[in-house]
């Protein structure tokens, strides 16, 4: 390649705020064979979910083999899959969602040190949606935390290694606490029939637990620990199968059978849902680099919190540089509301967003799909940070009350570009682009906002 050509992997994006860029050449599916060997685990999942229910592909998530299609695509692949998420109750194979320990008389005050919000502030039998930053302000991970004793934590890790992370942080702090990696395999129980299945598995008490709650079970004799939590944005449950190399097929049966007697079935994790929930997946939308306040987490920074974390001081001069009116960073995550053919499966790239006024690619899109409610391609994507500065919205928070009238461009693969080689339209969108049966606490926020606007 010449000096004067432009490189494949688009240094015209501004990624300067970062120490390692993300690569965004284009290089499609190349229809490799994903090798199946002993250096990446097998879940306890992992016959009912390939051998027996015919999943015909995986990913590797927290190294573990994840099922990420279950039927056929000529038989309509993932867009069936969301129809049966969306419409009566799905079973899914998470136990890549590895659970991290922490225990004893300390484990409260580790907990509160490695994450952005209160930890005391969390009741036994009770979770919450958490993210650990590293020094700098970077997310290193965004797990579901459950407090299931006074002096017991389960990290149900996204896909980044945290187990030593956790135990190196506690090398120089030395609490009072053990740090494990525990076997315990959770599943989800996802759509608007998953309480109906929840009620027949294990009992109407479960109609009880409030979102992010959690109640002990059990469940074919086996013993699980449930929460009312998910990945979907429809109404959901999670069951965490104690000593799960045992028993995790014990209680997978009872469950799929129900989940198929309720007009159901198993299917992959919903991502066409959660990107219409705004619901972030580590890895794709975020990572060690993103600050939360570039991603729309930014009521994960608490005002309030009196106990020290990692990532306190940077986090909180981020926050001051906003609220002055300057980013931090170059590029910020919003959605749109693409043009195209109906994009139905996973992007292989970070699809290239354009300037239409200039012409340069200038951001990418880290999560599209079709929505079929919206009759529309939506995604989200990282663009320049500038181009917002004219939102009448605060500047660590994108999600916009309506559409907006900032474009952009964006270069879909030609099987779903409407003309080939050419960019489609794509505008600026309200996130969550179709709300949560239960709402975040940044959906609350906006709904609260909402109804106060109205009320005046």
């Amino acid at each position: 390649m010449s000096d004067n050509e432009a490189h494949p992997n688009h240094p015209s994006v501004d990624q300067s705020d970062r120490v390692l860029p993300r690569n965004l050449r284009q290089t499609g599916d190349p229809g490799i064979q994903m090798l199946v060997s002993t250096r990446v685990r097998k879940s306890p999942f992992f016959d009912k979910s390939f051998n027996e229910e015919g999943a015909w592909r995986c990913t590797v998530y927290n190294r573990l083999y994840h099922p990420r299609g279950l039927v056929e695509p000529e038989d309509g692949g993932a867009m069936a899959e969301y129809e049966a998420l969306t419409n009566s109750v799905t079973l899914w194979d998470v136990a890549v969602e590895r659970q991290i320990r922490v225990k004893g008389p300390d484990a409260e005050a580790l907990t509160d040190y490695v994450i952005t919000r209160d930890a005391t502030e969390i009741e036994p039998m009770h979770g919450k949606y958490v993210i650990l930053c590293r020094p700098n302000g970077g997310i290193l991970n965004d797990p579901i935390l459950l407090r299931v004793a006074e002096d017991e934590f389960w990290f149900s890790i996204s896909d980044s290694t945290l187990h030593q992370w956790i135990e190196g942080v506690n090398v120089g702090k030395d609490f009072d606490v053990e740090i494990d990696e525990i076997d315990v395999a959770p599943m989800q129980i996802q759509g608007p029939l998953s309480e109906d299945v929840m009620v027949e598995v294990v009992g109407e008490e479960v109609s009880e637990i409030p979102y992010y709650g959690l109640m002990d079970a059990e469940i074919n004799g086996a013993d699980v620990l449930v929460s009312q939590t998910g990945f979907s944005g429809e109404k959901g449950f999670e069951v965490y199968v104690r000593d799960a190399s045992e028993n995790a097929e014990r209680v997978w049966d009872p469950v799929l059978d129900s989940v198929k007697d309720h007009g159901g079935m198993q299917i992959a994790p919903g991502h066409h849902r959660r990107i219409a929930a705004g619901i972030l997946s580590w890895g794709q939308d975020m990572d060690h680099e993103t600050s939360p306040f570039q991603v729309n987490l930014g009521y994960q920074v608490p005002d309030d919190k009196d106990g020290d974390y990692i990532g306190k001081e940077e986090l909180e001069r981020q926050k001051e540089l906003i609220e002055n009116g300057e980013y931090p960073f170059n590029l910020k995550m919003v959605g749109l509301k693409m043009a195209g053919e109906p994009i139905r499966d996973y992007a292989p790239d970070f699809w290239l967003v354009s300037d239409p006024e200039t012409g340069e690619e200038c951001g990418y899109v880290t999560s599209p799909w079709w929505n079929p409610d919206l009759e529309t391609n939506i995604g989200l994507a990282h663009v320049p940070a500038e181009k917002l500065s004219d939102l009448d919205v605060p500047l660590d928070d994108t999600v916009y009350e309506e559409d907006t009238d900032i474009e952009f461009q964006v270069h879909l693969p030609d099987e779903y570009a409407e003309e080939p080689g050419e960019p489609v339209y794509a505008k600026v969108s309200e996130v969550p682009f179709k709300p949560s049966v239960n709402p975040s606490a940044r959906e609350q926020a906006k709904l609260s906002a909402r109804e106060d606007a109205n009320s005046e």
